[in-house]
């Protein structure tokens, strides 16, 4: 029997055969870890002997819908990935026994997201509105990169819950702008404790030129297991500009279609437009159902959870600039006022 890598696929029509939007969760998450262990020997761009710090502020704030400040509300992320030769020994040789050959870091975040219903003006939350809810994680991250792929390893452990600090960073933000404080967070779900285990492929598929500037198409699948969420992600994202070999998309605060912080720019000066589209399997999602066997705030969750993202990267030097706009369905049975939108902004910077 041949080893899996040994396969070659087409990403594209691989995922669009395996992954339709309303097959079944567990047959989605087969056949994405199918695909996920699937790939061909390529080759490696060359080692980076620097480090990438990024700073991260997602905010339902940027929105073209009323009320903003609700449902996914904020999301804040600090990141730092090593250098290609600062991978320990043990972690390598898990890299290569997954993927095979390939340019390998590390990467440590720290993260939190803010959940909130739509009406928070009352002290008893709308049991069929979203459940308020806290989510703070550290994440240990394995890259492993090809000159046309990029395979992410990530280990979460974290808390849902009060001791997030969502509701105090909320609070302590509306005082300081002089806006109102949500009234029901003391019906936010329990603290939890929080694991999760995800795995992401992207694929760098070069189309051509148009005008002189470069094309390509970004196919990404993600699955991810736990006691927060279990979901497959499938999606791809389409890109033109200039140097985009320098990375594998932008960065996002998960679940979505994430590039990733590691970037190695091609020239001084870069930059490139893009616009993707993903969907979701949902198993289970704790920031909207009660943990099992325990009481608090829960709601349905629907299946099929779809998003579009666009925006501009821009390269100077040893810095990037991420700046997206993202568009998502109803996450839960009974969610009202059209697509969830929100900005996202992310500073890289190399040292």
């Amino acid at each position: 029997m041949l080893p899996v890598r040994d396969f070659v696929l087409d990403p594209p029509a691989t995922l669009k055969a395996t992954l339709p939007m309303k097959a079944h969760p567990l047959a989605m998450m087969l056949a994405a870890t199918a695909v996920l262990a699937a790939g061909t020997a390529r080759a490696m761009p060359p080692a980076d002997p620097t480090g990438i710090w990024t700073l991260q502020e997602e905010n339902s704030t940027v929105s073209a819908t009323q009320p903003t400040d609700r449902l996914y509300v904020n999301g804040l992320r600090v990141g730092w990935v090593s250098p290609t030769d600062a991978v320990p020994h043990s972690l390598a040789e898990l890299g290569h026994q997954i993927w095979g050959e390939g340019q390998q870091r590390v990467g440590i975040d720290l993260q939190q997201q803010m959940y909130t219903p739509t009406n928070t003006g009352v002290r008893v939350p709308d049991p069929h509105d979203r459940p308020y809810a806290g989510y703070l994680t550290s994440n240990l991250s394995l890259l492993s990169d090809t000159d046309t792929t990029r395979s992410v390893l990530i280990l979460s452990l974290g808390v849902v819950g009060p001791a997030s600090g969502a509701e105090n960073l909320q609070d302590g933000f509306h005082a300081l702008i002089g806006q109102e404080r949500a009234k029901g967070w003391n019906g936010q779900v329990q603290n939890t404790p929080a694991l999760e285990l995800q795995h992401e492929r992207i694929w760098r598929l070069p189309i051509g030129t148009v005008a002189g500037l470069e094309t390509d198409v970004l196919p990404a699948v993600t699955i991810g297991v736990g006691d927060v969420r279990d979901y497959v992600l499938a999606g791809a994202t389409f890109r033109i500009g200039e140097g985009l070999t320098s990375d594998f998309g932008v960065p996002r605060v998960r679940p979505g279609l994430n590039g990733g912080d590691a970037f190695v720019p091609t020239r001084p000066f870069a930059w490139y437009v893009f616009g993707g589209i993903d969907g979701q399997a949902v198993g289970y999602d704790l920031l909207l159902q009660s943990a099992p066997f325990r009481g608090g705030p829960n709601v349905n969750v629907t299946r099929d959870v779809g998003e579009l993202q666009g925006g501009v990267v821009l390269f100077f030097r040893g810095v990037r600039l991420t700046v997206s706009y993202v568009a998502q369905t109803q996450e839960f049975e009974g969610q009202h006022s059209g697509l969830h939108q929100f900005g996202s902004a992310a500073l890289s910077v190399r040292f």
